[in-house]
């Protein structure tokens, strides 16, 4: 094995070693990924068997050799061995002491996800600080009106008058109670080693009691995957928030015209060489939640996760963006794609939780 595997390995963008003939010497588990193709078949391929974009340059691959001087091209476009088309950035540098060739391919597709995930941390973050803000405003008020109701309870002789005070009171505990399930949980997870399936069981035993009997939850899971660094209960909730958001969506829809029978499935799979914000994982556990409703609205999707932001007129929009939070702090991801018909909301989580630095401050985040 090469000296250099090991480092080429841990890297998430796809790496390819080409000898003095251009061809392949050796390809890393990314682009082993990338390109569906195997070291041990691929090795001693000819490069343009590989990627027909570089079949076209190979003078200047030659040249790299040559004169030992690097290139990187843009929005290049891409054909694998199966046939399929992507788009990547990559360069091309030269190992001297080895007279062989590093080109490394940075997928658009990859690119974009992160800038995307990027913008929608910085968005969901600056709502949350506004909804923390409003919060407070809210909650301090709601505070003299309930005090104020109960010292006037204890003035008033009539009953009537007093079922009006209690009214009030409960009205503020109501509305106390709304902002602080706006808010979320403040607590981090308590991490522990915990079986992702036996949470998913959970969550659909306690969807199968909550909800229709014509809803079916199907199970697809990769019984290979192993144990997750996690905090069991968090995660038990931010999955039957997706759940019950799926089963909501079957609601007012009429199914005596649909053949198809209203289906939720639970998949989980594992994925390699994946990028959540700006760390890299070899490995990260995929747990798809696809339901075949009728999809979600144009107007709401980009504000899935926004507190407030439902498709149902009695919803609150509170499941997903408490479900987006807890996984967040797990360190993970919450991906959704949808259309009339099929609508699968991806989680991404890291098998292993980063450890804090020491002597980190707490980021466990204040109470308004």
């Amino acid at each position: 094995m090469r000296d250099y595997s090991y480092i080429l390995d841990h890297t998430t963008s796809c790496m390819l070693v080409l000898d003095h003939r251009l061809s392949l010497v050796y390809l890393n588990q990314a682009a082993q990924v990338l390109l569906n193709a195997s070291q041990q078949k691929a090795v001693g391929e000819p490069i343009e068997r590989i990627l027909d974009e570089a079949s076209t340059n190979n003078h200047e691959l030659a040249g790299v050799l040559e004169n030992g001087q690097a290139f990187t091209r843009r929005e290049a476009v891409f054909t694998t061995p199966g046939g399929e088309h992507f788009s990547a950035d990559y360069s091309v540098s030269p190992i001297l002491e080895r007279n062989e060739l590093l080109i490394e391919i940075r997928p658009m597709d990859r690119l974009l996800r992160i800038a995307n995930e990027e913008h929608r941390q910085t968005e969901q973050e600056t709502t949350r600080k506004l909804i923390r803000g409003l919060a407070h405003e809210i909650k301090n008020p709601l505070g003299g009106i309930r005090g104020a109701a109960q010292l006037l309870a204890r003035e008033l002789d009539s009953e009537q008058d007093r079922e009006c005070t209690d009214i009030i009171i409960l009205e503020a505990d109501r509305l106390r109670s709304l902002v602080d399930r706006m808010l979320g949980s403040n607590q981090r997870p308590i991490i522990e080693p915990g079986n992702i399936h036996t949470i998913l069981e959970r969550v659909i035993q306690l969807s199968e009691i909550e909800n229709p009997e014509h809803i079916n939850i199907q199970r697809d899971y990769d019984p290979s995957l192993p144990d997750l660094e996690l905090d069991s209960e968090q995660l038990i909730q931010a999955m039957l928030n997706v759940v019950q958001n799926a089963c909501q969506a079957f609601e007012g829809q009429d199914r005596s015209e649909i053949t198809e029978p209203a289906l939720i499935t639970l998949s989980t799979r594992i994925l390699r060489q994946f990028t959540i914000g700006p760390t890299a994982h070899r490995m990260v556990a995929q747990i798809d939640i696809t339901d075949n409703g009728p999809g979600i609205a144009e107007d709401i999707f980009a504000g899935l996760y926004f507190p407030l932001i439902s498709g149902r007129p009695n919803g609150t929009g509170l499941g997903l963006s408490i479900a987006q939070n807890i996984i967040s702090h797990h360190h993970g991801l919450i991906e959704c794609e949808s259309q009339p018909g099929c609508t699968r909301f991806s989680i991404f989580l890291p098998f292993k939780q980063p450890k804090p630095a020491r002597g980190a401050p707490n980021d466990q985040e204040p109470k308004p």
